[in-house]
């Protein structure tokens, strides 16, 4: 999927991706403790592919401030809204691909990916512009599905989604895979979690440090 195409997607679902309830939110919750537990009050965060902003708008008190950005402008919007409405004044919303260069180099402390890495059409870009933004040892933070350890009749269904507009075209991987992507964007995995409620998750949650 194009950059540009993406954005249509995204745009044109904007409002019921904002709308549809958070499907794990025991897990959701034990993600963001423990994202939160690793940043400082000090800290100059940025996650990439955000959405409608529930995530940053969430750990915003945790930090200095989050720099969130997401392909959708229409997303963008409803982020800012949503920041606006609950009076948060440290978290900047921007409409921009993962891929491309947001900013100058060096400058934060935790970059945050979740749900995204499986959605990008260049993977090894994403994780280059994450380490590009980050100090030297300090964090990339992400929780990404690993389609290849979901039951494969949802993996069948995918492009049949795909062919009615419900999916976008996401890219099938197992967790060593990922691994080894941001080992090879140059990461050292400090931690691997699994956050889910269910007897299985296939969304692996990662902290790597930048070298």
């Amino acid at each position: 999927m194009t950059i540009a195409a993406a954005t249509r997607f995204w745009d044109r679902i904007a409002e019921r991706y904002a709308a549809d309830p958070i499907k794990d939110m025991a897990g959701y919750e034990r993600t963001l403790e423990r994202t939160a537990a690793l940043l400082k009050p000090s800290d100059s965060v940025v996650e990439i592919g955000c959405g409608t902003g529930t995530t940053a708008l969430r750990l915003a008190p945790s930090v200095s401030r989050i720099i969130a950005s997401d392909v959708s402008p229409a997303m963008i919007a409803i982020a800012r809204k949503k920041a606006e409405a609950q009076g948060c004044a440290n978290v900047t919303f921007e409409a921009r691909a993962a891929e491309e260069p947001g900013g100058p180099a060096g400058l934060h402390d935790a970059v945050l990916a979740f749900n995204l890495l499986h959605l990008v059409a260049d993977r090894a870009a994403v994780l280059a512009e994450a380490h590009r933004l980050l100090k030297p040892g300090r964090l990339f933070i992400s929780k990404t599905p690993c389609l290849k350890e979901m039951n494969p009749l949802i993996r069948l269904a995918i492009p049949v989604m795909q062919l009615i507009g419900k999916a976008p075209p996401v890219d099938v991987f197992g967790a060593a895979e990922l691994e080894a992507a941001v080992a090879a964007a140059g990461f050292t995995i400090i931690e691997r979690g699994r956050h889910g409620s269910g007897r299985t998750d296939p969304r692996i949650f990662l902290v790597a440090r930048r070298d």
